[in-house]
């Protein structure tokens, strides 16, 4: 039976990444990845793991969702609005903006952040076109796959806002949840859940953002034949 790998909130960790990848012997023609989003901020290397998650797309059949911090820096990238620009700045898109900047050589230095926004909305057109059409979600026979989670107040979830796919906290967590299937989510690190960053099976949800941009771990989440197996490598 084939596995289903499912890793989130990589923000910019493409070493880290790469092991986690090769340590559980991911092989695309017998496992199902799903990326359940945010691959930039925070960490040093956005730029990599943006072309990484695109080669596991559209080479390698994997599965990636839109998190916040994606929809943000392509906000950011596509408009420049004070209000986004300030949010990223202040949530770790300073070492996204460095990543590409630093990756590319420009042939003269990008000294201001918004330099660095218009060299990337020029030279990477297709990165931001990429995390644009990401989809919120992706159920299977057995889950639901999102960023944050799901917002109980919705008969079906699926009618639920945009912001909630991406950004839902407290209001998921601690609430029941009417569908069958499990939710598997990243977004709030394990640590805010039950003091660890390992995996957290909750009720009817499984949390497995690890912390990895903070120095902790980046989870996998590995299902096959019905049983559920945790994995990591430290950040």
């Amino acid at each position: 039976m084939r596995r289903t790998l499912v890793v989130s909130d990589i923000h910019g960790c493409i070493k880290p990444f790469n092991r986690l990848l090769e340590q559980e012997g991911y092989n695309p023609a017998e496992d199902q990845l799903i990326l359940l989003g945010d691959y930039v901020d925070r960490g040093p290397q956005s730029k990599e793991v943006v072309e990484r998650v695109i080669e596991l797309v559209r080479e390698q059949g994997a599965i990636a969702l839109r998190g916040n911090h994606d929809h943000r820096f392509a906000q950011l990238i596509r408009t420049n609005l004070p209000d986004t620009k300030a949010r990223f700045l202040k949530y770790g898109g300073v070492a996204t903006l460095s990543s590409y900047v630093k990756a590319s050589k420009p042939p003269k230095p990008l000294t201001t952040s918004n330099a660095k926004i218009q060299y990337i909305r020029k030279h990477y057109a297709s990165h931001i076109e990429f995390l644009e059409q990401l989809p919120l979600y992706h159920e299977d026979e057995q889950h639901i796959y999102v960023h944050a989670g799901i917002n109980p107040k919705y008969a079906r979830w699926q009618d639920q806002p945009e912001h909630d796919f991406m950004y839902i906290r407290d209001e998921f967590h601690y609430s029941k949840l009417e569908t069958e299937k499990t939710v598997v989510f990243g977004h709030t690190k394990t640590s805010k859940l039950h003091a660890s960053s390992n995996i957290w099976f909750g009720e009817g949800k499984i949390g497995i953002d690890g912390g990895c941009a903070y120095g902790k771990q980046l989870n996998m989440l590995i299902y096959e034949e019905g049983t559920y197996r945790a994995a990591y490598v430290l950040g």
